[in-house]
Parts: structure tokens; sequence; C-alpha cells
């Protein structure tokens, strides 16, 4: 037997896990790893499974190459050969306008697709990168970054010191933490009640979380703006402000808020006005509190809006960037600053014009840019951990469309939904075959921490999913030779931007070096060696005392605690005004939409998403001890619903984009006039014999790749208004 630790990359929890390996390197045991200093042995479901992962029979392990209707297995050879063939005849034929890459949710918990994914969009030349940010969380970059200037300084709520928690659209007891990395999220919830504190849940579901909470408040989908800002507004009719931090817009924003009195936003949210006013008191009043805004407020047709007034009222309150309040992660592998303050719409989409964000356009516009001619049709499209034939709005046209394309290349552990379309499919390695460093997740944690996971098992003869990634970055690129020349070149450039840097604390010194004193036994290794030792605790740091490097790590498996999260600003800033920007003119320009809202009829029914416990991304359902149990498809709606719709066991559902047959899954915990499916679900015609045996419906039928939230193009989930009728049994 032997004993490994890692950190579990199945969800944004980062927790530390200790694994038992027999001789032939099967997993006998998964536990928490209590020696880690942030998740000290806590486990979700998901963790516990991962030995049934890397059993899964269906995985891939070889390359797989279509012929027809027919696939083949492949050497690496020749599978990249048969990719460097089909890339190149697009680039001939139609040019690299008609390149597409799409990076699915996965990417952010692995080293590959922190390191690599940019690399291989680099070499593509395209402007058609999608990815599963505008799925999810891309109102909260934009809003953030057009605030403090890059939309990666996101503050998360200061869970293990605040007073006070108002959170609105998230479930962590399901999801464990989304952009607020928090391993045993529970148990941190417990604690600000065990400590005095409160915690409030907004949410059209009793949620688990909810159940949880102090106080839980219903209210209707997608009009978290509408509430956030009725709080906004008391704050400044009482007089209840204390901004401690620098900003700019402070009048303006006070006058933006005029219309959205308790009063006004009672009918809109369904929450009554004394309710609004008794919140905003609460906020104002405690030692210290955090609004958090998550999934929910983000996949609405004003989510940058809502988590825009998540912050401002974060700073109204005093609690922005303080211990207990919403504070800004310091990690260990920080990025270099942007050199100028962040800017969206530098691009448009070729059909819709819809705005580029961070670099990519609204994955809800994938479709119509495969579908429609003309200069810059997609032709040839790489997906990388990515299924968005199940995750994209109106995913039924995406199936239709991908057809359509002269060639596709997907990295992918298996045969399902999207990758069915492939030409060439090159499979990853083994989750116990790979490092693991979470490079996204730890900017976004509640308490500063590092750990590396080196491999636990041998690769053999294959490719790592970083050298997969960087040898199609090459191809894309026209380029020939050794991976390793993508990483050095690489490690140079930053080497070398690092010594001329004045005030680096490697300035003036030998690039040469600095590089002969790197460790590691590949690029990867080499290149989170070098960004350690750059980094705030690195030993080239400059800092008294900093020591952090690879080898550290290595000496040191169950991760290192770097302290409790500390005030950031000014610091962090790159704004025009060198303040916080509380009324940036985008942000301000659309709630002149989210005003005329306050009077709009609302639709009857409602549909909204829903987490899972034991299900994040839609390849987690061919697990066998992840499925079944509460890890169902089905449609929950009030009791009152189904007697006022005569509605029997199952249901047919319907909106402007599809419709469904639904098993009813009845309960009070939901409100009236809303109905929610969990996303990732669908397999109906997949070859993962699990998912098949487990297929539900793809709530994605019924939702709108033709509506986005403005600013950002983020998919609208939540509030989508449809009809729910009788259906004969389909159980």
């Amino acid at each position: 037997m032997t004993t490994v630790h890692r950190t579990c990359p199945l969800c944004e929890a980062v927790c530390g896990l200790t694994l038992t390996l027999d001789s032939d390197n099967r997993v006998t045991s998964v536990k928490g790893d209590r020696d880690d200093p942030f998740s000290k042995g806590f486990i979700c479901p998901k963790g516990a499974s991962l030995g049934k992962l890397d059993e899964d029979p269906d995985l891939l392990t070889t390359p797989m190459i279509r012929e027809g209707t027919q696939w083949r297995t492949a050497t690496w050879d020749e599978a990249f050969d048969a990719v460097a063939v089909g890339l190149n005849k697009v680039i001939e034929e139609h040019g690299r306008k008609s390149l597409a890459l799409y990076l699915g949710n996965p990417n952010a918990h692995t080293v590959a697709g922190a390191l690599y994914g940019g690399s291989v969009a680099r070499g593509l030349g395209t402007r058609n990168i999608f990815s599963a940010s505008s799925l999810d969380q891309m109102p909260k970059h934009v809003a953030s970054g057009l605030m403090f200037g890059d939309p990666l300084t996101i503050a998360v709520p200061d869970l293990d010191r605040t007073d006070y928690l108002l959170m609105l659209g998230a479930n962590p007891l399901e999801s464990n933490g989304s952009l607020c990395t928090a391993p045993n999220f529970p148990g941190r919830l417990k604690d600000i009640r065990k400590r005095g504190g409160k915690l409030v849940v907004v949410d059209p579901r009793h949620t688990r979380t909810a159940a949880l909470a102090d106080e839980h408040i219903f209210v209707r989908p997608g009009s978290d703006a509408y509430l956030l800002f009725g709080i906004v507004n008391v704050l400044f009719a009482e007089n209840l402000t204390t901004v401690s931090v620098d900003v700019d817009g402070l009048a303006a924003i006070r006058e933006a808020a005029v219309p959205f009195t308790p009063e006004a936003a009672a009918p809109r949210t369904g929450v009554p006005a004394d309710v609004i006013r008794r919140i905003a008191r609460e906020l104002a009043a405690a030692p210290t509190a955090a609004v958090y805004g998550r999934i929910g407020t983000c996949t609405a047709e004003f989510g940058t809006v809502a988590q825009w007034l998540v912050d401002v009222i974060n700073v109204l309150t005093g609690n922005l960037d303080r211990a207990g309040g919403a504070m800004f992660p310091r990690p260990a592998t920080a990025l270099p600053r942007r050199s100028r303050p962040y800017r969206t719409a530098r691009w448009t989409s070729r059909v819709r014009g819809l705005p580029e964000a961070n670099g990519e356009l609204p994955a809800a516009a994938l479709a119509e840019e495969i579908e429609t001619p003309g200069e810059g049709q997609i032709r040839g499209i790489i997906t990388v951990a990515g299924n968005p034939v199940l995750s994209l709005p109106n995913g039924a046209r995406l199936d239709t469309s991908l057809q359509e394309v002269d060639f596709m290349v997907s990295v992918d552990r298996y045969l399902n939904e999207t990758t069915k379309h492939a030409d060439v499919i090159l499979p990853p390695p083994q989750t116990l075959q790979s490092s693991h460093y979470d490079f996204a997740l730890l900017a976004f944690a509640v308490r500063n921490y590092t750990r590396y996971s080196p491999p636990a098992v041998a690769l053999g003869d294959r490719p790592s999913e970083s050298d997969i990634l960087a040898r199609l970055a090459m191809i894309a690129a026209g380029l020939d030779g050794d991976t390793a020349a993508h990483d050095e070149l690489i490690i140079d450039q930053t080497l070398r931007k690092a010594v001329a840097a004045q005030g680096s604390g490697v300035f003036g010194r030998d690039v040469g070096d600095l590089r002969a004193s790197l460790q590691g036994e590949t690029g990867a290794e080499l290149r989170l060696d070098m960004m350690l030792r750059l980094g705030p605790y690195g030993e080239w740091s400059g800092v008294d005392g900093a020591d952090l490097s690879l080898q550290k790590l290595l000496d040191n498996p169950h991760g290192l605690d770097l302290g409790p999260l500390e005030p950031q600003l000014p610091d962090c800033l790159i704004t025009a005004s060198g303040k916080v920007e509380l009324a940036p003119p985008q942000l301000l320009a659309d709630v002149e939409r989210l005003k005329a809202g306050l009077t709009q009829t609302q639709p009857e029914i409602v549909l909204i998403g829903r987490r899972q416990l034991r299900s994040n991304n839609s390849w987690m359902h061919n697990v066998s001890t992840l499925v079944g149990g509460s890890n169902r498809c089905t449609l929950l709606i009030n009791p009152a619903d189904v007697e006022r719709l005569g509605l029997g066991d199952d249901a047919v559902v319907k909106s402007a984009a599809g419709e469904l047959i639904v098993p009813l899954e009845p309960t009070d915990s939901i409100m009236p006039g809303v109905v929610s499916l969990p996303h990732g679900w669908g397999h109906g015609a997949s070859t993962q014999s699990v998912a098949a045996a487990h297929a539900g419906v793809n709530a994605n039928t019924l939702t709108d790749d033709a509506h986005v939230d403005a600013l950002s193009g983020n998919a609208v989930f939540n509030g989508v208004p449809v009809t729910v009728s009788h259906a004969f049994s389909v159980s």
C-alpha cells in the first residue's frame, strides 16, 4: 500500500485528500487530509469518489480518429499529424479567422488549462475564443474589472471573521463555493453563527444553505439587482453609509439609486419593503459584514449590474478591504500586473455584435458563428475539457451546427455529446497521473494558502495534459520542435521582464543564473517554480524572510498556510483615477434598462437551475457512486402550482427555445411561480454507460442563446419564462 496526499480537483473547494493506493495503483481509500491547514480533513462525496473516476471503464486512454461514422484508435504521433493536417487545411482555405477554441470549466482546475490554454488561443491566432466563464461567472469579472481595473481582482467574503453575511444566488452546501474558495464552506458558515454573527440567504429556493441560515428570504429569479439597489437606496436615504476607501463616483451612485426605493423594488422582487429596509440597516450596523452573490445572480438578465451592486454595498457599509468584510486574496503565484485599466468590447462577435470580455466572446454566440456564412465563419474548432452541447443555452442548436464544421479536435476524457463531432480526440491522463496546482482558484481563497500535488502515478508512454496542449499550441502556430522549447521561451521572457523591472526582487540579476536555479521535472514544474519564487511569498520577491519555491511545497505535501487576508487597497487597483470606480459609465448606462423593468409585467412561471452536491459537470454523471438518490434530474415545483395547473407525475415544460417532458418533484422549498431543473443532464444518446442509464433531460433545451446579459454576454439561465402543463407519465 502507498499513501499519497493531493488536492481534490473536482470543484472549487481545493480540499486536501489522503489516498491509499494498492500495488496496481488502484485507489483503495480516500479520506480528507487532516493535516491540510486549509481544509483540515473536510471531504465531500465528489472527493471521496476520486478513485472511481480514474477507474471508469468508459475513459478514453488512447487517441481516437473518426473516419466517417466510425472511430479507430491511433498512436499519439498519428493523432497529432492528423490535427496538423486538419487545422492547416482550414487555415489555407478559410484563414485563421475561421478557427475557434472552446475551454470548458475543468480548465480552471488543471495545471495544463492554466499554463497552456492561453498558448493554444495565441497559436490559433483568432478572436473566436469561448469558454465556460460566460456561462456562469463573466458578470463578476466585468464588474470587478470596471470597479478595480482588473477582472481577476475579485473581493471575497472574509468568512472566518465576518459578523454578518448576506448571500444571494449561492448554495455552497451543494456547490462547495464558487469564486470564493473555502473548503468546508458549511463549517465556516456554522462558525459565523457560533460566534454570534448572522447569516441571511436570499434565494428562490429554500436550499440546504438556506436551511442553515438565521434567515431565508424568497426572491423572484432575476430580480437581485432590484433588491440590491433597494438596499443602496436605503443606505443613502437614511445616512447609513460609511465609506472607508478612496472612491470615485459616490454622487453618481447616489443619484442612480433614487428610483429604487424599497416600495418600488418590492413588487419586482417579491421581498417586502420593510425587509429590504431592515437588511440595509443590519448591514450598516453590523461590526463587520459582507455581501456575496454568485451563480444565481450572474446567470440573469442583469448579472453584471447585480455583481457591481454587491461590491457597491460592501463599499458603502465600510466593509470593502477590511477584516471581516469583503477582501482581496494574495495568491502565491500572483500574475504580473496589468499595464492599463480594464476594458470590454475591444471587439465584438461577427454575427450579433456581442461584446468581448477578458479576451473572449460569449459562448452563447458559438452556434450562430458556426452557422452563418461569410468571412470569419467558424470552420475549425478545438474544444478542451468541455461539453458545450449540454452546457450552452439552446444546446440542440450547437449539436446541429457542429456537424457542419470542416475540422474539430477535442481534448477530453470521454466520447460524449460534444466530442462525438470531433475528427480527433486527444484524451488527457487520469487524475492521479497529473500534477495539480490551483493557479485560478487560490486567487479567490478566503485565506491565503498554497499546495502542490505531484503526479501520484507514472504516466508511462503517454503525454501529460500539459504536453498535449503545448503540442496543440505549437501545431496551431505552425511551429516545429519539442514542447520544452515552448516552456523555455515563456520562462526566458518572464525572467527578462522581471530583471528589467525596477522594484522587482531580482532587478538587475542575470537571467541565466536565475534559470539555472529553477527546479522541476517538467516544463510545467519549472514554470510553477519560477512563479512561486517571483510571487509575493517567494525567495525572489525581495521580501525579508520570504522563501517560497517548488521545493518548499514538495517538502510540505499537506500545503502551507500563508495567513489571513490582509488589506490590499490601493495597491491592487489599476483604475485611471487610482481609486475604486464606484460608478463606471457602462454600468450606469445599463441602470436605465434596469429602471424600465420596475413596471414591466412579469411571467407567471420562470425556470431556474440548481446545483447538486454530487454533480459538478456533466462528466461526473458517469461515476456510479455520484448518481441516484437526491442526484436526480427532476423539476422542482411548488405544490400550489401543481394543484393550480392540474399536474400529475410528469409535466411538459415549454419555453421560447424548446420543450421537455420532465418528472415532477413537488416541494415547499421552492417559491410559487418558480420551477427548477439541474444542469448537466441529458445523456440520452451518450456512449457513457452510467450516464446513459441515468440520462435525465437537458435543461438548456429550454434556455435561449439569444438572451444574454448586455454588459458581459453571459448566458441567461435563471428567470427563463416557461409554461408547465400536464403530461402522460414517462417514469
